[in-house]
């Protein structure tokens, strides 16, 4: 990063007019700040760095190469966007139609992200479909996760890589989700509840429940299930 103040942003960046940066921000070559995005204090912005219109981002937040964060997302303090990262790409909305297949159904809601995220290369959050998909402060996100819309994430969740969450779903806070693992539309899973590595959550899930298998059971449950699977395998 560069050390003197009329060097903090590349010639090759390209800027809005109505953009306001904050005192002591960094922004890399190639980037594209669009109208009316805000950055507060301290904030780094690695090069090839998309921020479309309307956006803010929170003070002493580190956005890195490659991530592209779509119109009217907000991003608080103390961020970290991994490499690639996608912010407010469209929802997977469709309905049939019979002349046309399927039609498009026009996303414009927002993603708004708390203070202390960090989310990981490759990873995308989409937008809401009228309202906001929402992470809450402190949550972690590993790389390779799909956040789907319209899905509110409490505070300090994880979600390990390649795991996903389909649109509309409610994580309460402290909940943990296991890598590849995937939950249905519209489930609510409550605090302080661990989804296992590779589960299928079909339905809600109460809060502090330790889940496993697909379709996920309880832990104990599905671990004597294995247990008999087995001991028949092995008698066959």
């Amino acid at each position: 990063m560069c050390s003197k103040i009329d060097e903090s942003i590349h010639p090759t960046a390209v800027i809005h007019t109505s953009a306001i940066i904050g005192k002591g921000s960094f922004i890399g070559a190639g980037c594209y700040i669009g109208p009316d995005v805000v950055l507060g204090e301290n904030v780094i912005i690695y090069p090839n760095v998309t921020i479309l219109d309307g956006c803010t981002i929170g003070k002493n937040t580190i956005i890195w190469s490659g991530t592209v964060i779509r119109e009217r997302c907000h991003i608080g303090a103390h961020c970290i966007l991994h490499p690639n990262a996608t912010i407010g790409a469209d929802g997977f909305g469709f309905r049939p139609c019979p002349e046309k297949g399927l039609v498009k159904i026009p996303q414009i809601g927002n993603v708004i992200i708390g203070n202390g995220v960090e989310i990981g290369s490759g990873s995308c959050v989409d937008r809401g479909k009228f309202s906001s998909t929402i992470l809450g402060d402190g949550c972690k996100i590993d790389n390779l996760v799909q956040i789907g819309h319209n899905s509110v994430l409490g505070k300090f969740c994880i979600m390990a890589g390649n795991s996903g969450l389909a649109g509309s779903v409610t994580l309460g806070d402290g909940v943990i989700i296991g890598g590849s693992a995937s939950i249905k539309d519209h489930v609510t899973i409550g605090s302080g509840a661990v989804i296992g590595a590779g589960s299928g959550v079909t339905g809600d899930i109460e809060a502090g429940k330790t889940m496993l298998g697909y379709p996920a059971v309880e832990a104990r449950k599905a671990l004597k299930q294995w247990a008999i699977l087995k001991r028949m395998v092995n008698e066959a």
